[in-house]
């Protein structure tokens, strides 16, 4: 029983040395990850037989997973450019067509929150774009979370209007516009 403890033991007095070595070969979020496999791996090896020198040992299982992982990344994201040669061209109407809509419709919300006022346009620019609290929005506004509450919902409220408003304009005007050129066809 002290063996299993001995290597609990210096998994905890080193796991913030692990953490350190091996940030340093992958991204901090997958540093935990590893750490808890170093751990796993290295209790499993002292239950076959006793490492002598366990803190080496799970400095070199760490690194060695944390290679692994960069490794498998690597290799994940290594695809050969002959598969992107010639997309379909389906494919690159249907992004076009997409990402065109995207825009559009991120510079419709632009214009949206332009017509927004005051601390209502403060307080729903850092909700719904900085993903700030209403606390955080309280805070830093000096005003009260119910008044930040009521704030949001004004100017969801607005901006939902003003966009649904807008789409429908758009509608109506690809509508008379093909209408319009169907009667020309017609003549």
């Amino acid at each position: 029983m002290a063996k299993k403890n001995k290597i609990t033991e210096i998994f905890i007095n080193y796991s913030a040395n692990i953490r350190y070595y091996i940030s340093k070969i992958v991204p901090p979020e997958d540093i935990e990850d590893i750490v808890q496999e170093t751990f796993i791996k290295s209790y499993e090896a002292d239950l076959k037989q006793e490492i002598q020198y366990a803190r080496s040992y799970m400095l070199k299982t760490a690194r060695n997973l944390a290679l692994n992982h960069v490794q498998k990344w690597d290799n994940k994201y290594k695809d050969s450019l002959e598969d992107y040669c010639e997309p379909p061209v389906q494919l690159i109407t249907q992004n076009f067509e997409n990402e065109f809509e995207s825009k559009e419709r991120f510079l419709l919300f632009c214009r949206a929150t332009d017509q927004l006022q005051g601390s209502v346009k403060k307080a729903f620019i850092l909700k719904k774009v900085y993903g700030l609290s209403q606390r955080e929005i309280a805070d830093y506004l000096n005003l009260s979370q119910s008044t930040i509450e009521k704030h949001v919902a004004k100017g969801l409220l607005t901006c939902s209007n003003y966009m649904a408003k807008a789409e429908k304009e758009q509608i109506t005007s690809r509508v008379s516009n093909s209408l319009l050129s169907k009667g020309k066809k017609s003549l």
